[in-house]
């Protein structure tokens, strides 16, 4: 049976559904995440397909590159989402996610941007890149 998760924004203004599985938690520490999130972004992944916005009264999209677009709530400040078009999947901020997920982070990315400040979580797998 395929678990249904549900998350949103801080305020409430946008909710989302996602039809699981949802893949594992993965740590970006690439500097257009470390300034949308103010740190570290947490991210797991559904398929689009799967993906229903039920209130999206709040959503805004910030187109961050050629094929690449970042929702959140202009409301709260919420950041939610990480979408490329060139993807079957739409990235989903974690920490958005109504809990207990099941989730388990499982890796981190663009580790050679990370910031000063904190070190990086011993025994997970790391990449330079994305």
């Amino acid at each position: 049976m395929t678990k249904t998760f549900e998350g949103g924004c801080d305020c409430g203004t946008v909710r989302y559904q996602a039809e699981g599985p949802l893949r594992n938690v993965t740590n970006c520490h690439c500097s257009q995440c470390r300034r949308t999130h103010g740190h570290v972004a947490a991210y797991t992944e559904a398929e689009k397909s799967g993906f229903n916005l039920l209130d999206q009264k709040g959503l805004k999209w910030y187109a961050s590159s050629e094929s690449t677009r970042r929702g959140f709530c202009q409301e709260c400040g919420s950041s939610l989402f990480w979408d490329s078009r060139d993807s079957t999947e739409i990235g989903i901020a974690a920490g958005t996610l109504d809990g207990p997920t099941g989730l388990k982070t499982v890796g981190e990315i663009f580790v050679k941007d990370k910031s000063d400040y904190y070190h990086l979580v011993e025994g997970l797998p790391n990449r330079e890149g994305g």
